[in-house]
């Protein structure tokens, strides 16, 4: 049964959804900006009985307690992180992180080593954003603050993070129907969040002090995080494994759920069994 919370961590209060079966290895879920904690459901229901799974929202984000600043830094969202594994007291876990979680999971890995298994980043990457795509992104956010995501703003969102392949496909509809009415509705208090993806500080230097056994997923469609900025991680990581998915986005264990979930749970059981940098191609995965 998931239990759900708030916990006070340093000055805020986060939300945190736990399956709370806590004689299983544990995996800490860090969502994608835009989203919350729910990105994470499907992988819930498959791992009932192998793990236990620990969903929180950032600050500022989901159910989890608004901003006091105007900007969630990616170092404040990692510190969020380490307080709420001590404060939970639990032991070393496994991160499964998507997007902007894997900013965070990087400098929750370099800071603190050993409370950490293993590593799973799906369409994240350690790069600052662009110059040209922060301009761009700016312009977006501010009149966004005012209006929200809709109109033409949402239709340009709903492409961030779904890939083209995705949003052509009818048996997708459901999914990008009900995260399309999530972010519409998404309140101004997330906004402290969002510039802080956007403000991000490159985590590349972060790299050569991670050895955590690490697997970054990645679809050819994500124009959030290009597939070059994922090879950079695995050729900054010691032990690390890239798979890049064709006719998937920014958002992989939504759009390919079925591949996705068990290829996470067969990492996590694995994790550390082998070392080494590789590369596997799943070109045209849905044709």
């Amino acid at each position: 049964m998931v239990s759900a919370k708030g916990i006070p961590i340093r000055d805020t209060i986060l939300w945190v959804e736990d399956t709370g079966e806590k004689d299983l290895p544990a995996i800490l879920c860090l969502h994608s900006l835009f989203v919350d904690r729910s990105m994470f459901d499907g992988l819930v229901r498959e791992a009932k009985g192998r793990f236990r799974i620990i969903c929180p929202d950032f600050r500022a984000q989901g159910s989890s307690a608004p901003a006091t600043r105007d900007i969630v830094t990616m170092e404040q969202c990692a510190e969020d992180m380490l307080a709420l594994i001590d404060v939970m007291g639990l032991p070393p876990v496994h991160i499964a992180a998507a997007s902007m979680g894997g900013d965070v999971s990087v400098r929750m890995a370099a800071a603190r080593p050993s409370l950490f298994k293993s590593m799973l980043m799906m369409g994240s990457s350690v790069r600052s954003e662009p110059p040209d795509q922060k301009a761009q992104f700016t312009k977006l956010l501010e009149r966004t603050m005012v209006t929200g995501f809709v109109g033409e703003d949402l239709d340009m969102l709903m492409a961030i993070m779904f890939g083209a392949t995705t949003r052509e496909r009818a048996d997708m509809q459901p999914m990008l129907n009900h995260w399309r009415t999530k972010m519409s509705l998404l309140p101004r208090a997330a906004w402290p969040a969002m510039y802080g993806v956007l403000e991000r500080k490159s985590g590349q230097e972060l790299l050569r002090k991670i050895k955590t056994p690490t697997l970054v997923i990645n679809g050819e469609d994500d124009i959030a995080r290009p597939p070059d900025w994922a090879q950079e991680v695995v050729d900054g990581l010691k032990n690390a494994e890239l798979i890049m998915l064709g006719g998937v986005g920014h958002s992989p264990i939504l759009e390919a759920p079925d591949f996705i979930i068990p290829r996470m749970m067969q990492f996590f059981d694995s994790a550390g069994d082998s070392g080494g940098n590789r590369r596997r191609l799943f070109g045209g995965f849905f044709n």
